[in-house]
């Protein structure tokens, strides 16, 4: 297609679209997967006419078959159904349309379906991203609530008349999406996104009221499952399929078993709440009078002791027994003073008995020389000494007249 032409040399319509048809043309047919949305049977026309459209993304391609080819599958082929066609590229040039020739359709029965399935669960759970770990908690009163599901459905009335009867001051920020069909895929990621970027979404519900496999293949959809993995808000799973769980369930940080239970599982309950408050309360109360009985008994238990009866118990009988001590050594000091005084009474009597002066007292005298030394031999004195004489009752001076003979 590498033409010259230039703005005073163009290239004719014509032209261009019989290139692109002849580049188109050369393509090889191809084996494509999708669902079908549109499908026209006009009686007594040679051709069947459809829509084919990617279940994970906005896109879709025009089909064209044979009856020859579409006759096989005519009775089990419906819009919504899931197909694999062998195809080529077809270029219808007046009208400059791309559409695919289908030379055989081959309808995807339902085991086909659960083992793709069961492989991209495998695929995503070596991954990690079913793991335990890496679920996160629920808030346990979240004030907004983040909920997709479908426009006027029972699994929204079912969520939000619980939730705000159990909790009438929550708040939802809802997005009603198809939770079915070509389009669901899409449009559940997208709201999930905008949810997870709302500041003030604490959790987020993705509900559905349960279905047949086929209608909950896009909550096993791939792109899905990983944008609830990405998303930083806590995601709820509230399909309610119990047989046969979508990859949903497994990848949601909680997984409830229907729209009811989810709002019971995200939003307490306000009367079992009060009723908890009001038994925690109890309990304490309970607990609080336990104990100052245990502790009012244990202080009676103490003061019943005789050393808290009667306090002055103890001082009284040491005062007693002080007071006998003292009149016990009282009594010891004054019979040892008594004994000390009557030996002092003897002692003194024979001290005054044994005495000079006692001596003296009988008419004794004491002649003593001018030194003091006292006279006891008359060779000790001569005539004209001039002695003293000390009697009992004074003393006086004498004087030897004669020598002392022998």
């Amino acid at each position: 297609m590498a033409l010259e032409n230039s703005p005073d040399a163009p290239i004719p319509v014509g032209r261009v679209s019989q290139l692109i048809g002849g580049w188109i043309n050369r393509l090889g047919a191809v084996w494509v997967e999708g669902q079908i949305t549109q499908l026209s049977r006009r009686p007594g026309a040679g051709v069947v006419f459809l829509t084919l459209r990617d279940t994970s993304q906005d896109v879709s391609l025009s089909v064209t078959c044979y009856r020859a080819a579409f006759d096989p599958v005519a009775e089990l082929v419906t819009e919504g159904s899931r197909v694999v066609l062998h195809a080529k590229p077809e270029w219808y040039g007046p009208r400059g349309t791309l559409s695919l020739r289908a030379a055989e359709i081959r309808l995807i029965g339902l085991g086909d379906l659960l083992a793709r399935l069961e492989l991209l669960k495998r695929t995503l759970g070596a991954e990690g991203l079913f793991a335990a770990e890496r679920k996160r908690p629920l808030p346990f009163l979240p004030q907004c609530v983040g909920l997709v599901t479908g426009r006027a459905s029972a699994a929204e009335r079912d969520v939000l008349q619980n939730a705000q009867r159990r909790w009438p001051a929550v708040r939802f920020e809802v997005r009603n999406v198809p939770v079915q069909g070509v389009h669901a895929v899409p449009e559940v990621i997208a709201a999930v996104k905008e949810l997870d970027e709302h500041p003030e979404v604490d959790v987020i519900i993705i509900a559905r009221g349960g279905g047949s496999v086929e209608d909950l293949l896009p909550f096993s959809d791939e792109q899905l499952v990983r944008a609830v993995a990405a998303a930083r808000t806590p995601v709820v799973s509230a399909i309610g399929h119990e047989p046969d769980q979508p990859l949903l369930d497994y990848v949601a940080d909680l997984r409830a078993s229907t729209p009811t239970d989810a709002a019971k599982r995200v939003v307490p309950d306000v009367r079992e709440e009060l009723a908890r408050v009001h038994g925690l309360r109890d309990r304490a109360r309970h607990g609080i009078r336990a104990r100052l009985e245990r502790e009012r008994g244990g202080l009676d238990a103490v003061r019943s002791r005789p050393v808290l009866a009667a306090p002055h118990r103890m001082v009284d009988e040491r005062a007693a027994q002080l007071a006998a001590l003292l009149e016990r050594s009282r009594r010891t000091l004054d019979h040892r003073l008594d004994r000390a005084a009557s030996e002092l009474a003897h002692t003194l009597a024979r001290v005054v008995a044994l005495s000079p002066a006692a001596t003296l007292q009988r008419g004794y005298a004491v002649l003593q020389r001018e030194d003091g030394a006292v006279v006891r031999d008359p060779a000790q004195v001569g005539a004209g000494d001039a002695l003293r004489a000390r009697v009992a009752e004074g003393e006086f001076a004498v004087t030897v007249v004669t020598a002392p003979q022998d």
